[in-house]
Parts: structure tokens; sequence; C-alpha cells
């Protein structure tokens, strides 16, 4: 590809070129589709694990690549993901080609070993929830639909939004719409919410967000619906999604072969702070304090950045709005003395 390369740590991925893909089986559309398959860098042979296999776009372009990838992985915890895998393994050669794990992708170490995989050429993390739940009326992820306030990806575990709403303190409700959602109308929120379910409990999105709308109001001409970041920190605290996040990017390093790489797509401000801090810390060459003249530390890094952020392009983000606050960023696993690993390429 010409004035295009991800094997150079220092230049962008060039995702102008690139446009959004669409399933044609049922309209979800994948997000940096092309760009992250081309980051992963697939090899023949190769053996790829999709930790948020979602709709399963990235993992069908993963079993698509010429000459074939060995083998994908692809965990979720989402359950019915696992039922939307069935249509991949019809297709001819992907039988015995995919393995889908019903999983948190914060078990990845886990899930490595109990499904005896030997260290991977790629993984890829495509944070957040998919459109399939985002549009799914009976899962409350969205107040688009007026459905029981439930939010978590796997409805078989853990407490639901509903019950957060309904029963957490006044002042950890506020806590949980400022820090994961950055809303600066959080004690008032919360203050409504505690005053409303003394008299009847919250019990779907619809009442929530008309709660949250008439507590703050909505300015004039704006797009954005008052209860937005609220909504959002709600569905990051029912799923632990930061923690998750935090346990699995070195459980990913980990799963790594010496020059596997590591991709992440990110869709909050959060998130990527997180993986950015984590590819930081893993690119180190140095800990020593900075007043200190000498290294003395001996550190080894494990990880190089590759290339630098990507964002939707312009084309990809007018076809799936979706894709606007989308981030990806890359890095590769060194070998055991910090070095790049000397490896072949199919792209």
């Amino acid at each position: 590809m010409p004035g295009h390369s991800l094997n150079e740590p220092d230049r962008d991925l060039d995702a102008s070129h690139m446009t959004s893909t669409r399933d044609p089986a049922d309209g979800h559309v994948t997000v940096l589709l092309h760009e992250a398959v081309l980051a992963l860098n697939p090899m023949a042979g190769g053996i790829y694990i999709d930790a948020t296999f979602g709709g399963g776009g990235h993992t069908a372009h993963l079993l698509r690549h010429e000459p074939p990838v060995r083998e994908v992985v692809a965990i979720d915890a989402d359950l019915d993901a696992t039922v939307r895998s069935d249509r991949l393994r019809t297709i001819p050669g992907n039988v015995d080609r995919l393995r889908i794990v019903h999983r948190n992708f914060r078990d990845l170490a886990s899930v490595v070993a109990n499904e005896g995989l030997g260290p991977a050429d790629g993984v890829l993390l495509d944070l957040g929830l998919s459109s399939y739940q985002l549009d799914e009326d009976k899962r409350g992820f969205s107040f688009r639909f007026d459905a029981p306030l439930d939010m978590r990806y796997d409805q078989s575990a853990g407490a639901t939004a509903g019950q957060l709403v309904n029963h957490e303190s006044e002042e950890e409700l506020a806590r949980i719409f400022w820090s994961l959602g950055e809303e600066r109308q959080s004690r008032r929120i919360a203050s409504a919410i505690v005053r409303t379910r003394e008299q009847s409990p919250i019990e779907t999105t619809g009442q929530l967000a008309s709660l949250i709308e008439r507590t703050v109001g909505r300015r004039p001409g704006s797009a954005i619906h008052p209860a937005t970041r609220s909504f959002q920190a709600l569905r990051i605290e029912v799923n632990h999604e930061l923690d998750a996040l935090a346990e699995v990017l070195p459980a990913a390093v980990a799963a790594l072969a010496p020059g596997g790489r590591l991709v992440t797509i990110a869709f909050h401000s959060l998130e990527d702070r997180i993986v950015k801090r984590f590819i930081e810390s893993q690119s180190r060459t140095c800990v020593c304090p900075p007043a200190q003249p000498v290294c003395t530390c001996d550190t080894i890094p494990g990880l190089r950045r590759i290339g630098k952020p990507v964002r939707a392009s312009a084309e990809e983000v007018g076809a799936n709005p979706r894709s606007r606050s989308a981030i990806m960023r890359v890095a590769e696993r060194l070998d055991a003395n910090g070095r790049v690993a000397s490896r072949g390429s199919s792209l």
C-alpha cells in the first residue's frame, strides 16, 4: 500500500481510504472494520482472538482473509452473540476455524488456559456495546424504546440498571453519573431519582429518561437527549466496563506471541485513556525517577506503539454516525529482550 505502513510506529494509520462496512445479512455496521483487521496484520496460519465478538463483523473479515488464518477465537459476554455466530459457521471452511466462547473479556486469561490456546498472533478489543444491543428494544440500553432498565451485557448475572437506580444511595448515584458519564448535573439528577423512587420505583428507560429531561431541561436546538450521559454511566457501571478493561489489557499482552498485535477500539474517553496509559506504561524502557542521572532499573518493554490513533473517516461517519467517537490504538508485543520480533507479513 503506497505511502502507508502499519510497521512504522511514528506514522499515522491512514484511514482516509477506508469505508464503513455493512453486513448484508442484517444491516449491522462494523466500525473501523478494514482498519482494525489491517492493524492485526493477519498471517497465514495465524491464531486471532476477537475478545468482543458483538455482531461478528471483524471475525467474519478475518475468516475471509487471504491467505487464510488458522483460527479465530471469539469471546462475548452476551449469549445472543453466540447465536449470531451460527451463521458464520455455515459458511464453507469456517466450521473448524471459529470458536465462540460465552465469557466476559475480563476472563481472557482463563479462556486462553481453558481452551488450550497457544500464543495468539492478534487480539482485538472493540469496546462498548454493539449495534445489536443498542437496537434491541428489550435490553434497556437505549431510551428510544420504553423497556425495563436492564443494560447488562450478560443477562444471566449481575445487578440491573433498575436495581442501581432504585437502591443505590443519592451520593453513589451522583458519583456514577459524574465519574462515568461526566454529567455536570449529576447531583440534581441523583436527588430527583431518590425523591421519585420514594413514591414508586423507576422501572423503565422511558421513565428514567423523562425524569432526567424534566430535571435538567433540554438545550434549545440540541440533538443530544439530556439523559444520554446518565444512561452511558449506568451501562458502564452495570457491566463494570472500566475494571474489565483494566484486567483484560495485561491478559491480552500475555496471550500474544512476540510480534503479535493488540488492537483496541474505544468509544469513550475514559476507556481510551486507560488503553493509552497502558500502552505507554508497557512501552517504557526506564521507570527510574526523573531526577536520577543514570538508569538502574533495567526495564524491558513489553510493547511498542504502532502508528498514531486512528479515527473513522468522514465517509464512514457519514454512513454510520456511531463511528464518530471511535478511536483505534495499536501495539505490538516485543520479545523477551524487548526487541521487535522477526516475522513475515501477509499485507
